[in-house]
């Protein structure tokens, strides 16, 4: 890709990001609006917009940047919790790193790299050049000048190195304070048990009854066995919606909205009086719900949450072996009562080892076919190939706004466009593992993103041409070094061209949210439904993050290979911060609080990311005749490494769970606490499974409105 290939790319992402801020400055004070710019303001009644006309509201305005600016992390972490404190601080970490990677790879590699004299530069037709010109491979083969690069390299694994200490320690001691300042939660009480033995003549609620009341009677409060329940909630799904549509019908008060077509949107099907069908349709539904919830009660599955008097017993129970037979009696932490995910509970150890065996061969053949779009993206990139595949094309090919704007711009667009399926469909394979947990789901997720979007982005397209090819290179590993060191720097114009599209544009048009306010524009003024209840969207850390992340391996890799990158992604987490704040601030609520445990997945990658640019260091070092620079770097991923082992130690234990010294210090400020006994009698109705506590909505559902067990009947 030439200079002004990619000057074309980035004139075309400037104008969009310009437009997304200008276009979300107007709408967004707009009357009708505040759902899609605002919903977490509109949920908690803080919401203040006026319907009527003022000139202001067309003018844009940048009043949004001064008060993401402004708000203060203690305010970010009462309003959206610590994850959202620790999705900030990735970007404040990132913008670090890559501020002092712009002062170095800049202002220092970046003019020797101009000055080699490997690849012939002329600088009055510079637009016309490859952007390898600016990197190390116009570097003299054997010049001193590879020194600085080495020096720079060790340089630059000390800072990102101290930084990440830096971050965990700062994240661990937040974590910590944030325990120490919040209220009783259930999860902190409770545990889950799994696999408990069946006895003849009892039921599981009575063998869970007996066992703790026996080996933990001054500290056991009470337990709720799971039961199955899909069914059930299937239907009260479909009852909830039903009646948020009779709610709908009722507010609007026209006849015109009240005799619609049943069918989809109101476009299709019989023409009915949809007052009348939404009752009769609503009665049948809860009829069956009423059925289905007294034959669900003796449905009990092995597995049951039990709730303790102190956080310290609670501990104490998951990390003790409880019964002789390890496997029976098998306890972990519980999720909290809103995160816990209730499809997988009755599933058996076989079909949830059948599960994720197929998930780990649907991840495989994702990734294999994901090929597919690369392949036709490196084709993108490339005119010659592009007129061999489609020779009709090439009078069009030659007109060069054309070109630039086909090898510049189209190539990460594409891309962006199959990745954006990529982050459900992982959320989907997540959820038939087996977890019992929402935020075990969307970590899990994130985890396949991550790795699925560095394998399918950086090294699929890395490699295509070359290594896929002959994949015999990999059989010596010895030899991935000098592959790599080939390779990588090759492709750094497309990645700089996919930050501009996929950083500097996607996170625009994160302010602009196109297809919520679609949406919302087509629910107002075409199906006219006029929702008042309506649902805050959370942040999606399972597709955000691993694209925060590929970001920062991209410019750690290329910090000392081509410097040129560096200056757009600090762009890129500038621009994030901003935004992500104003999203966190106006538009996101938190439904569920993991107590920052994204976090080591974050410096685990960027551990990752280090030693993958030594090893390409080391073979770009042996490539250029520098066989000294190339041994002397070896010992830098072994340091890293040492380097990361001593962080697991030191800071790793404190994310997987509370030390004893936290957790009774929590317990003695609580002894005297006058809530603490109305907290515990909401304890031992907290895990109780919502589809057994479903309230009717129909005119006729009076007598079935009282939850199906009572407290007494749980505690028995």
């Amino acid at each position: 890709m030439i200079l002004a290939a990619l000057l074309t790319s980035v004139g075309i992402n400037l104008g969009l990001c310009f437009l997304f801020f200008t276009l979300y400055s107007i709408l967004r004070k707009q009357p009708g609006n505040a759902k899609v710019y605002a919903p977490r303001l509109v949920a908690e009644g803080k919401s203040q917009q006026s319907s009527d006309f003022n000139l202001e509201r067309l003018l844009p305005s940048a009043g949004w940047v001064t008060r993401a600016w402004r708000a203060s992390e203690e305010e970010l972490l009462s309003i959206s919790g610590l994850d959202a404190v620790v999705f900030m601080r990735i970007f404040i970490f990132s913008a670090r790193v890559f501020t002092f990677a712009v002062i170095v790879g800049v202002f220092i590699l970046l003019p020797i790299n101009c000055m080699g004299k490997q690849l012939s530069l002329d600088f009055l037709d510079l637009p016309n050049k490859s952007l390898e010109s600016f990197t190390i491979s116009n570097v003299n083969d054997g010049s001193n000048r590879l020194w600085i690069h080495f020096s720079a390299v060790y340089i630059f694994t000390a800072v990102v190195c101290y930084l990440l200490y830096f971050e965990y320690d700062y994240i661990s001691s937040k974590r910590v304070s944030y325990f120490y300042s919040s209220k009783p939660h259930p999860h902190q009480f409770t545990i889950l048990v799994r696999s408990i033995p069946a006895s003849s003549g009892r039921s599981y609620s009575e063998t869970v009854e007996s066992f703790f009341s026996e080996y933990y009677p001054a500290t056991y409060l009470s337990h709720w066995v799971v039961r199955r329940a899909s069914k059930l909630q299937g239907l009260i799904k479909n009852s909830d919606r039903l009646y948020r549509r009779l709610v709908n019908l009722k507010s609007a008060n026209h006849d015109r909205e009240r005799f619609r077509r049943a069918g989809f949107m109101g476009l299709f099907g019989q023409r009915v009086d949809l007052l009348d069908h939404y009752e009769k349709k609503l009665e049948d539904i809860e009829d069956n719900v009423r059925a289905e919830q007294s034959s669900t009660l003796g449905k009990e599955v092995g597995a049951a949450f039990v709730s303790f008097r102190t956080r310290f017993a609670a501990a104490s129970a998951i990390h003790i072996q409880q019964g002789v037979n390890p496997t029976q009696w098998v306890t972990e932490p519980a999720p909290d009562p809103e995160d816990v995910y209730w499809p997988f509970f009755s599933a058996s150890f076989l079909k949830r080892w059948i599960s994720n065996l197929v998930v780990v061969v649907a991840c495989v053949v994702l990734t294999l076919l994901f090929l597919i779009p690369v392949l036709i993206v490196q084709g993108l990139t490339h005119l010659e190939q592009l007129e061999i595949w489609f020779p009709f094309l090439k009078g069009l090919l030659r007109i060069a706004f054309v070109s630039q704007v086909i090898t510049g711009y189209l190539p990460s667009l594409v891309l962006q466009l199959f990745l954006y399926v990529v982050p459900s469909i992982m959320i989907m394979f997540s959820s038939i593992q087996g977890y019992i947990a929402m935020n075990q789901i969307e970590k899990s997720a994130c985890i396949k993103v991550l790795w699925f979007t560095i394998w399918n982005i950086f090294f699929a397209n890395v490699l295509s041409g070359t290594a896929l090819y002959r994949v015999e290179i990999f059989l010596e590993p010895k030899n991935i070094p000098a592959v790599l060191a080939v390779a990588v720097p090759g492709q750094a114009t497309f990645f700089i061209a996919y930050v501009v599209t996929s950083g500097w544009t996607s996170t625009s048009s994160e302010l602009f949210r196109l297809s919520t306010l679609t949406f919302n524009f087509i629910k107002r003024n075409i199906c006219r439904i006029l929702d008042d209840e309506f649902e805050v969207p959370s942040v999606p850390y399972h597709s955000e993050i691993p694209r925060i992340l590929l970001f920062g391996l991209l410019g750690i890799t290329y910090f000392f290979l081509a410097p040129l990158i560096l200056p757009f992604l600090l762009v890129y987490y500038c621009l994030g911060y901003l935004i992500y704040r104003n999203q966190l601030l106006n538009v996101y609520a938190p439904k569920y609080e993991t107590g920052g445990k994204l976090w080591p997945i974050v410096h685990d990658s960027m551990i990752f990311s280090l030693i993958l640019m030594h090893v390409i260091a080391i073979g770009i070092f042996g490539l250029k005749n520098l066989p000294l620079a190339s041994s002397l770097t070896v010992p830098l991923p072994i340091l890293t490494l040492v380097f990361n082992s001593y962080c697991r130690r030191r800071f790793l234990p404190m994310f997987k769970s509370y030390s004893v010294e936290s957790l009774l210090k929590k317990d003695k400020e609580e002894q005297n606490d006058p809530t603490i006994a109305s907290f515990h009698e909401r304890l031992t109705t907290a895990y109780q499974d919502p589809a057994l506590l479903h309230v009717g909505y129909s005119g006729n559902s009076a007598s079935i409105s009282a939850p199906l067990l009572s407290t007494t009947e749980i505690d028995a």
